[in-house]
């Protein structure tokens, strides 16, 4: 089996065009893994948010309940 580079060093080089070899390697590895965790960050805050939301709502009714209890019972007096 013949080895296109004689050392790690030449492999990492690769005649000069190294640089833009591995530039190109970390851009596309960098989008894959963006690709990946923009969504589930976007999820996660969604999530979030709507148990903001359905808190906020059952507190709301929960207020709205209580007032009208009360005024059914001044109601009543």
């Amino acid at each position: 089996m013949q080895f296109q580079f004689d050392d790690f060093a030449s492999f990492l080089a690769m005649n000069g065009h190294g640089p833009y070899v591995w530039f190109s390697y970390g851009v596309t590895i960098a989008v894959l893994v963006a690709l990946v965790l923009v969504p589930l960050l976007r999820q996660r805050k969604m999530r979030e948010q709507f148990q903001r939301q359905i808190r906020q709502e059952e507190a709301r009714r929960r207020a709205g309940a209580e007032r009208n209890a009360k005024s059914a019972a001044v109601a009543a007096e």
